[in-house]
């Protein structure tokens, strides 16, 4: 009986994933990923490396990616891990699996020939996969994934609807896009349009105007409870949505539209200006290939800190720190990242390549998305996050905002009470 009660056991909790790891070929590793749009791609790579080295690399893929999460937390459980895989979540997590083992770490590979590789890759999408000295995970500084690709999240303009209002060039500054919103309402075209029925979307905007502001040092202490949201700077981050609505340099229905459906607003030219990321190439080019657009950083509010946005590694890859052919792994990666396939990945896909040096052959609208990665920033690897119930009330209130329900200091309120809540709990938690 309590044979059969493991055997039950072990095939619970790890059902996709099998009780023992199957036998391998030591020639032969195996990735486990999670991106469908770039799976062809992938699997044409790996027949060219096999060709290459006679080293066989088994592609799998578990989608969607809550499905290929839950997998991957089995399998850490089972220690059946493949040779590379992904893990889909926030720093936190990513530290726990540095902790039980299951990630190599490749800060010596990165550093090799005076660090060819780590040189090779945008420092941004590196900076994900990393861990710096003093961090609250206590994890060894050190870098622990490859980041495949690169993103950021900016705003894009219709080249065609700007010019038939009017506007020679996109604006800088939230003056002039108030303004150019202004001569678009003049003439029957919609402003901006986002996701915002997504929350993560309203508080990646919201956070660039708090950057904007306040300065990063300020957001992290309220973050870390030392500055209210009732502290003036934040008034003003409420009020940059206030001033939207107020303006009417919305889209309709942006605080209930998810960014599926903000995508073909702007595709298909409902909307002159769209807040996404830089996946949106691909998106767009699908929906509209005519589509003619540019991109533009959301424009300032102050001159007194820099725009920071959105944006890293888009996705990356670790090595199972007990793989028999970790080595083999390793080379495989380094490969991947290499000026020539990074380029074959931008052009099939049509996401910013990691390495700098197949920015040459992506199209310019990538490019753009590029040129400005040194100006990114991502709660990945910022030191502290704000409690996920306190970000959920900050989106809830400035939808509140928007649609006219609550006022920015109302809104501020609730939120640092939700937030001196969630204080109070964590110091009674360690009493």
């Amino acid at each position: 009986m309590r044979k059969l009660l493991g055997i039950f056991l072990c095939l619970l909790m790890v059902v996709s994933a099998g009780c023992a790891p199957k036998q391998q070929d030591a020639n032969t590793i195996t990735i486990w990923h999670w991106m469908t749009d770039r799976h062809k791609a992938f699997e044409a790579l790996a027949q060219k490396y096999e060709a290459q080295t006679g080293v066989k690399v088994k592609i799998e893929l578990y989608a969607p990616s809550d499905a290929y999460t839950q997998k991957v937390i089995a399998s850490a459980q089972a220690h059946v891990l493949p040779d590379i895989y992904g893990i889909l979540d926030k720093k936190e997590v990513f530290a726990s699996f540095i902790e039980s083992g299951f990630v190599a770490d490749l800060t010596d590979e990165f550093k090799k020939n005076d660090s060819e590789w780590e040189n090779s890759l945008f420092a941004k999408a590196l900076d994900v996969n990393r861990f710096s000295d003093g961090n609250i995970y206590k994890i060894k500084p050190g870098i622990y994934g490859v980041p495949l690709d690169v993103t950021n999240i900016q705003m894009l303009y219709n080249k065609k609807m700007l010019e038939k209002a009017g506007i020679k060039t996109p604006p800088k500054t939230f003056e002039e896009f108030l303004s150019d919103t202004q001569a678009l309402k003049r003439i029957g075209l919609a402003g901006l349009v986002s996701g915002w029925g997504e929350q993560w979307m309203i508080n990646c905007f919201a956070s660039n105007y708090a950057f904007n502001i306040m300065g990063e040092q300020k957001v992290m202490a309220t973050y870390k409870g030392e500055v209210p949201y009732t502290d003036p700077d934040w008034i003003k981050v409420f009020n940059i949505f206030a001033t939207l609505a107020k303006e009417g340099a919305l889209a309709e229905g942006v605080v209930t539209k998810p960014n599926k459906f903000a995508e073909q607003d702007f595709a298909l030219e409902r909307a002159a200006f769209a807040f996404n990321g830089s996946w949106c190439v691909n998106v767009y080019n699908d929906m509209n290939p005519d589509l003619a657009y540019g991109v533009m950083l959301p424009p300032a509010v102050s001159t007194a800190f820099p725009m920071k946005i959105w944006g890293g590694a888009g996705s990356s890859f670790v090595v199972n720190k007990d793989s028999s052919r970790k080595d083999k792994a390793i080379a495989f990666l380094k490969w991947l990242t290499a000026d020539e396939q990074q380029q074959y990945l931008a052009q099939q896909t049509k996401n910013l390549p990691s390495n700098k040096k197949a920015l040459s052959s992506i199209p310019q609208i990538l490019s753009d998305f590029a040129a400005v990665m040194d100006q990114t920033t991502h709660p990945s690897i910022w030191e502290y996050n704000e409690d996920p119930w306190v970000a959920e009330k900050f989106a809830k209130g400035i939808q509140s905002i928007i649609i006219g329900e609550k006022t920015p200091e109302e809104v501020a309120k609730e939120v640092q009470t939700a937030k001196q809540q969630e204080l109070e709990k964590a110091k009674s938690k360690t009493n």
